[in-house]
């Protein structure tokens, strides 16, 4: 075993579980990534349904967390994650596989749901799509699969799946069950209506801080992994609020993060629970202190892709300050929705067009469609701080604040706010090590922000009213369907 040196932080293992990909780190109790490694996170299609092989991923972290046991002085383990998993436990074992929650779901199954779930403000968001929301894969398997679901114990958010796996001991935690299971009401702290009709309480177990441990590793598991028997087996915490935790940690508060990446998600502890609207795809979320966090989210990424098209070796990762002038001046807009998802305008789903001042579709360089991303989408961010009243302390992270023209036109648009940003890319790694360090922490934990300059375009005032005039009607069936080139 490693030896542990006092004047350092404790080292932790973080487990971060994403729908694609699954990476193991190691992380210090301050925050500093010091190892990671990754791998795909594999789906079989069936029996009984399209399902996640959580055995072939429990080797892969047991054969790598054995390796960091005998690199790194580990202390414990929290495990983070999407907020689309739900796992029903027996008494040792899975009473069902994981569900894939991209899957559609059978439509009786959904017809049923609706009329138990619950409204908008219980929820704490929309009905998605597919098998989303883990109360609907439990009704899921109640009424196909009730063999199944009578062997079930416990039904556990993912982050508190590998919790229980490692220690034995089963807890629901706030913010994993808060990220749009419909099992929680997090304004009232108490289950959904559906939990009492179909007598699931007896699925729900105690409520344990994503901060604190469950307990220590399974004998068995530590003599097999090389760990010590006082290894810490922490409850868990679902990945967008840890990132959110990292700058509470920090002292942040009334403030709104913005992530960026395949989705751009905004949460905001200062927006209040009245301003919440379900047609704009808006989310009650939680703090590791159970404290209602607005949300709201968009497929902001995959937009920047279909409008940018792919990207090519050698190509610039900051946008030619030119270009974005010369897209301003012309009055050439990107506007939503090019995705299935209407995102933050309701009615725009693959609407998505690109326009010139004569309403026709320019022909641009992959360059200018680049520039011409960025802008769309510091534009969606724009609508989506509005939705969430972001007036004050905004920062900015995740893929998007690589390119400076992004945080720029941020600041931009919004001159009155404080607008920062992060460069660091392992904000979950960080934000589940630093949750690590919680219980002993004793001052703000360090942070670096930095400020955004206002990026300085002639006529941008203009051209964000424009673009706003044009999204609004991109919700009329009179716009036509995108362009192929456009998609």
């Amino acid at each position: 075993m490693p030896e542990t040196d006092p004047d350092r932080p404790a080292r932790v293992a973080v487990l971060d579980i994403g729908k694609t990909n699954v990476k193991l780190n190691v992380v210090a109790t301050d925050g500093t990534l010091i190892e990671t490694a990754s791998c795909p996170n594999p789906v079989l299609p069936g029996p009984p349904y399209r399902h996640h092989d959580v055995a072939t991923l429990e080797a892969w972290i047991f054969e790598h967390l054995a390796g960091y046991a005998r690199s790194h002085p580990l202390a414990g383990l929290v495990t983070t994650g999407h907020g689309a998993g739900g796992v029903l436990v027996g008494e040792r074992t899975l009473a069902a596989p994981m569900m894939d929650y991209e899957q559609p779901c059978p439509e009786a199954v959904t017809a049923l749901y609706r009329t138990l779930a619950g409204t908008y403000a219980e929820r704490g968001s929309a009905i998605l799509h597919g098998a989303t929301h883990i109360a609907r894969q439990g009704l899921w398997l109640e009424t196909e699969y009730p063999d199944l679901f009578a062997e079930g114990r416990a039904f556990l958010a993912m982050p508190q799946y590998w919790a229980w796996r490692f220690s034995g001991v089963a807890a629901s935690e706030y913010t994993s069950i808060a990220a749009q299971s419909h099992l929680w009401d997090v304004a009232n702290r108490r289950p959904t209506p559906i939990v009492a009709a179909r007598g699931w309480q007896r699925l729900l177990p105690p409520f344990v801080p994503a901060f604190a441990p469950v307990g220590l590793i399974r004998p068995d598991l530590a003599a097999r992994l090389g760990l010590p028997e006082t290894f810490e087996i922490f409850c868990g915490v679902h990945d967008s609020s840890v990132n959110f935790y990292r700058y509470q940690a920090a002292g942040l508060k009334d403030f709104t993060l913005v992530s960026t990446g395949t989705w751009i998600v905004g949460l905001s502890d200062a927006c209040p629970v009245s301003a919440l609207r379900e047609d704009l795809g808006m989310t009650m979320n939680a703090d590791v202190h159970g404290r209602p966090v607005a949300g709201a989210l968009t497929m902001g990424g995959r937009e920047f892709a279909l409008i940018a098209g792919p990207a090519r070796e050698g190509e610039a990762a900051a946008s030619d300050p030119a270009i974005l002038a010369r897209l301003v001046a012309d009055g050439i807009l990107a506007l939503p929705s090019f995705g299935d998802e209407d995102g933050l305008v309701p009615g725009s789903a693959r609407r998505g067009r690109i326009v010139g001042a004569d309403g026709t579709e320019p022909t641009l360089s992959a360059a200018e469609r680049r520039a011409l991303a960025v802008l769309y989408t510091a534009l969606l961010t724009d609508l989506m701080l509005d939705a969430l009243e972001a007036t004050g302390l905004i920062v900015l992270d995740g893929s998007f604040v690589r390119d400076p023209a992004f945080a720029g036109l941020i600041a931009a648009f919004r001159p009155d706010a404080d607008v920062r940003f992060n460069l660091d890319t392992y904000g979950v790694a960080s934000g589940a090590g630093l949750l690590a360090g919680h219980r002993s922490r004793t001052a703000p934990a360090a942070l670096a922000l930095e400020a955004a300059v206002p990026l300085a375009l002639p006529g941008l005032a203009a051209y964000r009213a424009a673009w706003r005039a044009a999204a609004a009607d991109a919700r009329t069936p009179s716009i036509p369907s995108p362009p192929e080139t456009a998609r």
